[in-house]
């Protein structure tokens, strides 16, 4: 047995590395006693990379004072050791539990479904008393900032110090998991001193929790909607290999042509601002908006409009598009949609052709849902060539399930606007309705579409400047809508003064509709519209999630993006499948009906969004 001895707050603690039966039996003695007592014990995985589906090198479990680590990578008898006492112990805690339940899952056979009842996760925790980071005047989320504070000012910055090594020993960030001596003595003593953080960190975390009367009630629920997610991760999502790596050679030919485009006017490099923005004004346009250095801003929001284009890459009618803002933006996004999307597909799947979309249950603030590896809440959201990468198995068709005009629904009801409540009760369609109140009864449909944007500007706080540059309009357009808008539903306006009122009163913070604590930086009181908006229409999203898991439906489930979940089904039961999430995402907030729309696409996610016949799959 290899033992590191280290001092944490001021106490000795022992990381105790196993070597060999006589170890195993100890650590078996050691483990057994405290499931006996009930004892709250920490536990982490290092695996051979960033991700879950990476063979898994150490298991390690720690009590306050005393970590075991087990080599896992070694052989059966560390394996079976880890696996026993992962299927037995009843009192666990991880950060960021998903990650490490899911390794069990796939490499140890622990399944999620009979782990998530015996563990917590410090995170979900942290995220529920502050969810800012470090970086947003928070303590943190991460397990170093969180051990500092709450458990010792000196608390070791273990992946921080590891990357150190890594580095020293010739070894990247991403290669050094796999690559570094798994007897390595910094190795081995992170890896024991993170399950005795946890283990001292949750108790402390639990404690302010209670002291500070936050809603007991959203810890299991947090617990459940991850639970939930876990297993949505794990279903995944099946890729169209030769399509993908089509894909990417399109838009390699699409990133020359446009970057071509751009080398005319000056411009050698899409991606240099100067170079950009220099042209640009040669043209004669003017810009205005600035970076946070000082440098004109070329970003994505400045250059659409210049080319005519809304959020939606649609023409607006509104000017003569600039050939040059034009090319940059489409050369940039085709660069976009193959190395974060089409490239990181086919490096992210697995021996199936699967690729397993990670998803942080309370990746934002506000609590919103957050995606990565890749990114797939982020996709274009009207375009169909990087979503017919995704497919589904043969026989089986996608199908889709969102909420109807959530960000309207879920602000007429915490504002308790009686017109808007009203219509919504009446089943009008709310974007004509307001737009009859702002323009009168012969609106138009650009009138409809300026109300629409009002609504959702109204409900996340956009105001006329950002409304403008994301649109396109006239600032003086969208400051006009967006009081025509505030005149036609006074309630809203009310109920904001109201919510920024109180969150100034309670020093800056808020509490949701579900009982959710919130921070609200002082100068930006305005933003507790947009988070009591988004937060509460993610819990709504939250017990939807539950509702279909209870009901069996969750092995269906590919992805939830906000306020949607897609997935597949066999296709004589899809329609079935579908109406049944929607049945179950349907529900009632304050009065307020939330309904849903359910809708069955085809073999490809693309089959939804306009994919034309030549490009259709055939499995």
């Amino acid at each position: 047995m290899r033992v590191h001895p280290y001092r944490l707050a001021g106490e000795p603690v022992e990381i105790k590395v196993a070597e060999n039966g006589d170890d195993l039996r100890e650590f078996r003695a050691w483990w057994t006693g405290h499931a006996s007592a009930g004892t709250l014990l920490g536990f982490d995985t290092e695996t051979t990379g960033l991700s879950w589906m990476d063979r898994i090198r150490l298991v390690q479990f720690g009590d306050e004072h005393t970590a075991w680590v087990l080599p896992v990578e070694l052989g059966d008898p560390f394996r079976e050791a880890a696996r026993e006492a992962l299927a037995r112990l009843p009192n666990l805690v991880a950060h960021n539990l998903t990650f490490d339940a899911l390794a069990v899952d796939r490499e140890l056979g622990i399944r999620l479904e009979d782990l998530y009842p015996r563990a917590q996760d410090s995170r979900t925790f942290a995220h529920l008393l502050d969810s800012r980071h470090t970086y947003e005047g928070g303590v943190g989320l991460s397990l170093k900032p969180l051990s500092a504070w709450y458990v010792d000012p000196a608390a070791p910055d273990t992946q921080n110090d590891l990357t150190r090594v890594f580095n020293s020993l010739g070894l990247t960030k991403a290669s050094g998991w796999a690559k570094i001596d798994i007897s390595h003595k910094v190795y081995e003593l992170y890896a024991g001193l993170d399950a005795i953080l946890v283990a001292r960190l949750l108790p402390k975390l639990l404690a302010r929790y209670t002291s500070e009367g936050l809603r007991s009630a959203l810890l299991p629920y947090e617990h459940r909607v991850a639970l939930v997610c876990a297993k949505i991760e794990r279903n995944g999502m099946l890729v169209d290999p030769a399509y993908t790596k089509g894909l990417v050679g399109r838009l390699a030919d699409e990133k020359k042509l446009f970057s071509d485009v751009a080398a005319r006017f000056g411009v050698a490099s899409v991606n240099s601002p100067d170079q950009v923005a220099g042209a640009l004004l040669g043209m004669g346009e003017r810009l205005t908006e600035k970076t946070d250095s000082g440098a004109l801003s070329v970003a994505k929001e400045v250059l659409l409009p210049l080319a005519d284009l809304d959020q939606d890459w649609r023409r607006l009618g509104m000017r003569e598009p600039n050939v040059l803002a034009d090319a940059v933006l489409r050369a940039k996004r085709a660069g976009k949609w193959s190395t974060s999307y089409a490239e990181a597909m086919l490096n992210n799947r697995d021996h199936f052709d699967r690729i397993h979309p990670k998803i942080n249950p309370m990746g934002a603030i506000t609590a919103r849902a957050s995606h990565s590896d890749p990114a797939m809440a982020q996709l274009p959201s009207h375009g169909w060539e990087v979503r017919r990468c995704v497919v589904a198995e043969p026989g089986h068709v996608y199908f889709s399930v969102d909420q109807q005009a959530v960000e309207l629904r879920v602000l007429a009801a915490l504002s308790g606007e009686s017109r808007m409540v009203r219509a919504i009760a009446e089943g009008r369609d709310l974007h004509g309705y307001a737009a009859t109140l702002m323009f009168g009864e012969d609106y138009t449909k650009a009138q409809r579409t300026l109300a629409k944007i009002a609504g959702l500007g109204t409900a996340y706080q956009g105001g006329a400047a950002t409304l403008a540059k994301q649109t396109g309009q006239p600032v003086d357009v969208m400051r006009d809508t967006l009081q025509r808008y505030g005149r036609a539903f006074p309630g809203i306006k009310r109920w904001a003064r109201k919510m920024q009122r109180q969150a100034l009163a309670e020093r800056c913070t808020m509490t949701t509709v579900t009982g959710r604590r919130l921070h609200l930086d002082r100068d930006k009181l305005y933003k507790s519209v947009a988070y009591a908006c988004q937060s509460t229409a993610r819990d709504t999203m939250g017990q939807a999630l539950i509702k279909m898991d209870d009901r069996g439906l969750t092995p269906y489930l590919t992805m939830w993006v906000h306020d949607e979940v897609v997935g597949t089904a066999p296709k004589s039961e899809a329609a079935e499948v579908a109406q049944a999430c929607a049945d179950a995402m349907k529900m009632t907030l304050l009065g307020v009906p939330l309904d849903t729309d359910a809708e069955v696409y085809g073999p490809s996610w693309a089959d939804g969004y306009g994919l034309p016949k030549e490009w259709a799959y055939a499995a």
